[in-house]
């Protein structure tokens, strides 16, 4: 079975960023996990930034049809015992309810070593844990990202259009790796 990867709110917020992850983990390279608190705080911060609350709500009923056995539950005993940052504890919570591998994060500065040390987890940004993606897994990931360009097809975009996205959207050495297999 694929390793367990758990996903803050942050890691999954960007739409072709959401993408790249969900079909990498259909391909097979690791089990997500996120929360309903975690997949709230999407949908509150798609909202808060003007996107319209059904196309979030579709995105994130998708996710959770696809992907039932991401979803974990029974932590909120956890979270007062966790010693990251307040707002995050619920995100190490989970993550260690889950006994996930890893907890993919833009926030590394809110999970310091001290607070997750015994929990066995490992706390990584996106860009690090897709670059990890592309050394296990290169053809799955360079098949997902052929794929996405044969998907988005209104409007039509190029490796180039994504990988730019990418690089927008905070994985930008990821980027960079996945455009020279493609050069």
């Amino acid at each position: 079975m694929a390793f367990p990867a758990f996903f803050d709110a942050c890691a999954l917020y960007g739409a072709t960023l959401n993408d790249v992850v969900l079909r990498l983990a259909d391909g097979g390279a690791f089990r997500p996990l996120w929360s309903d608190d975690v997949l709230e705080e999407v949908r509150r911060n798609v909202i808060n930034d003007g996107y319209a609350a059904a196309e979030i709500d579709r995105r994130l009923d998708a996710m959770r049809e696809y992907f039932p056995d991401a979803l974990v539950e029974g932590y909120a005993d956890l979270v007062e015992t966790m010693s990251c940052h307040p707002k995050d504890r619920h995100v190490l919570a989970a993550a260690v309810r889950a006994n996930a591998d890893v907890l993919v994060t833009f926030n590394l500065k809110d999970f310091p070593p001290e607070s997750t040390a015994a929990f066995d987890v490992e706390v990584i940004h996106p860009d690090e844990f897709l670059l990890d993606q592309i050394d296990l897994y290169p053809g799955i990931v360079l098949r997902t990202l052929r794929e996405l360009v044969e998907d988005y097809d209104s409007p039509p975009v190029t490796i180039d259009d994504v990988l730019n996205t990418l690089t927008r959207a905070g994985v930008p050495r990821f980027a960079a790796e996945a455009r020279r297999h493609f050069d």
